[in-house]
């Protein structure tokens, strides 16, 4: 892969009445601004996708069904990705409003030509799945992990804070492989797996980071009947790159202001 060529940052803005994202893009050689673009839809396309490569790299490639627990606006591109790397035969989507949830289910279905239907039990879908995927801002686990089946592959995408958890120390202990964005960033903001840093049960170097089971540095499944998981984070350089690509993109359609600068 070619060098980018670019630096920048992602910054937000938090309020009551939202949350505010915006990525800067300079050229890293003259340093000029290069572009400011609005993230809120970037974000969720970039953790979607990360969450796809994931599953791409540490599921089985006879996987057939997936599990969704959360029924918001991230939950979009992490069952769109899901397509994308796996033929599914059904998604199940577990969240607590029942008649939002029937009506996502409904508007993913029609958007994707996938098969997504509300599950009536948390319990019966992650049994039944081969890919759970978490998406919410649970503070406690939102499963049981001796639910799993053998060979089930997780990732867990909405625990991007201390006081975040999606997962219990179950799903830990068994999986084979624990994958993370970056070492140092789930050290510092993975409400999931602190709990079993701290308690010994999981060694920092037993992480893998996706670039490097994307490379072959370090292995990921080697059984069908492995658990593994995926805790994402997020890391900024994903934002840079999307943003890339966002940029080339916008301006072979003629779209966005110039600069004033």
């Amino acid at each position: 892969m070619l060098p980018l060529g670019v630096i920048g940052y992602k910054s937000y803005t938090t309020s009551r009445e939202a949350a505010r994202f915006w990525v800067h893009l300079f050229d890293a050689a003259s340093g000029q601004a290069m572009a400011v673009i609005e993230a809120d839809f970037l974000g969720m396309m970039r953790t979607g996708a990360t969450g796809g490569l994931a599953a791409r790299v540490l599921s089985r490639e006879s996987s057939r069904v997936a599990g969704v627990f959360g029924a918001g606006w991230q939950a979009r591109s992490q069952i769109e990705a899901l397509c994308a790397v796996r033929d599914l035969d059904e998604v199940q989507v577990f969240a607590r409003k029942r008649d939002k949830l029937e009506a996502f289910c409904a508007e993913q279905s029609a958007r994707l030509g996938c098969r997504v239907t509300p599950a009536d039990s948390a319990e019966l879908m992650v049994r039944s799945a081969d890919i759970v995927v978490t998406i919410t801002t649970a503070s406690e686990p939102l499963f049981d992990g001796r639910w799993l089946s053998p060979g089930a592959h997780v990732t867990a995408a909405g625990s991007n804070a201390l006081i975040r958890r999606e997962i219990d120390e179950t799903v830990i202990r068994r999986a084979a492989v624990v994958a993370v964005d970056a070492r140092a960033t789930a050290l510092r903001e993975s409400g999931d797996l602190l709990p079993a840093l701290e308690k010994g049960r999981l060694a920092e170097h037993a992480m893998v980071e996706l670039g490097e089971l994307l490379t072959g540095m370090r292995p990921g499944r080697k059984l069908d009947a492995d658990i593994t998981l995926f805790e994402s984070q997020g890391m900024a350089i994903q934002d840079l790159v999307l943003a890339v690509r966002v940029l080339e993109k916008a301006r072979a359609a003629s779209l966005g202001q110039s600069l004033p600068y």
